[in-house]
């Protein structure tokens, strides 16, 4: 094992970023395009969620009895084809089926890429699963840029997933058909594994912390641009300058964590940066303008970046079992803790005040920066 390894599992990760083609960015496409009210479109956008959950249960099955090589292989050239027949789809239950296709690849192939990371750090005795969640972190700004550039030139949904399957396939078979799968940490579990990857309590303090960062940034996603819009009078533009912001500052702050962690340690670096989004966090609740806001937006950023791939370096270096059962465990019980939480953030909304739905993710965020203490594992 040496460094071309760290260089092709990286880049792999890159290629997992363009595989999603910048989708969210074309989902008002697929709503004008079978003309489907909000509501029905919310339930399309629900089959992604569900196939995932029920895919990271197996995802660990997968993982071991086939290979990280052969399964990143397979799964990332597949939600790269996936987006194609979802743009294709003639009505809202084969949309629905689509995003659940999608959404179970998505989790396959996640947990694929974050094991091989895991063990090409195992093997090279250095931090590299920050570094490949900076640059899929950039792969998937770049790719968002291009859809948005594909919606404005008028290019229709299907034919920008065929453009973008193109590069997919073609980094593929020259960045992973060539790799080696890197050899499985060793573990001290016994016996058959489990079919479904179910939390053990280490796991579940991890999810602790890692879910104060996940639900502050899901909850920037959907609602940053309608805090700036609700709150300040800007251009529009101005308002949607939330997301680089935020994007921008947790890309560079990923690149620059792996050198980070080495000199701190992920727990110190850990509440150092949770420190900084809950700093952030302050200021969007309490901004008296918008630059204040995208000031704090941009250090919420620079804050969680270091969050799910530090738990999940800490998730598979547990030694319990299998790394892929605890990074599977980790990141399913996350994504149902987080699977009801934009129809609660959203009441919220409604029933208070958008400042009050930042307000209310303080208390996770101040969890998150106690629990940062079981990120380094005992040896």
């Amino acid at each position: 094992m040496n460094t071309v390894s760290a260089r092709r599992i990286i880049l792999v990760f890159l290629i997992h970023a363009i595989a999603q083609g910048g989708m969210f960015a074309r989902i008002p496409d697929f709503q004008s395009g079978l003309q489907l009210s909000e509501a029905e479109l919310g339930l399309a956008l629900l089959g992604q969620p569900a196939g995932a959950i029920l895919c990271f249960m197996i995802a660990s099955q997968v993982v071991e009895r086939i290979g990280t090589r052969l399964v990143i292989l397979t799964t990332i050239p597949l939600m790269a084809l996936t987006l194609v027949l979802m743009a294709l789809a003639p009505s809202l239950p084969l949309l629905w089926l689509g995003f659940a296709v999608f959404g179970g690849v998505f989790a396959i192939s996640n947990i694929a890429v974050n094991v091989e990371a895991d063990r090409v750090e195992a093997a090279l005795g250095t931090r590299i699963m920050n570094t490949c969640h900076g640059v899929w972190s950039v792969g998937l700004l770049a790719s968002s840029l291009v859809a948005t550039a594909m919606r404005g030139a008028g290019i229709a949904p299907a034919m920008h997933f065929a453009l973008v399957l193109v590069p997919v396939l073609a980094g593929i078979v020259l960045v992973a058909l060539p790799m080696r799968s890197a050899p499985p940490r060793p573990h001290a579990g016994t016996g058959k594994a489990p079919r479904i990857a179910l939390p053990t309590g280490m796991t579940l303090l991890l999810v602790g912390y890692a879910f104060g960062s996940a639900l502050l940034e899901g909850g920037l996603r959907n609602w940053s641009v309608i805090f700036m819009r609700d709150s300040f009078v800007a251009p529009e533009w101005v308002d949607t300058l939330t997301l680089p912001a935020f994007m921008a500052a947790q890309s560079t702050g990923r690149l620059l964590a792996d050198r980070a962690v080495t000199r701190w340690g992920p727990v110190r670096l850990a509440r150092g940066l949770g420190l900084t989004a809950l700093a952030g966090l302050l200021l969007v609740i309490f901004s008296p303008n918008l630059v204040v806001a995208l000031l704090g937006f941009f250090l919420i950023g620079a804050g969680v970046c270091v969050s799910f791939p530090l738990s999940t370096s800490a998730a598979a270096r547990l030694g319990d079992r299998p790394a892929s059962q605890n990074v599977a465990a980790l990141t399913m019980s996350q994504q149902i803790l987080l699977l009801g939480t934009p129809a609660v953030l959203g009441w919220i909304a409604t029933a208070a005040s958008i400042r009050v739905t930042f307000a209310v993710m303080l208390p996770p965020l101040l969890l998150a920066i106690y629990l940062a203490r079981y990120l380094e594992p005992k040896r």
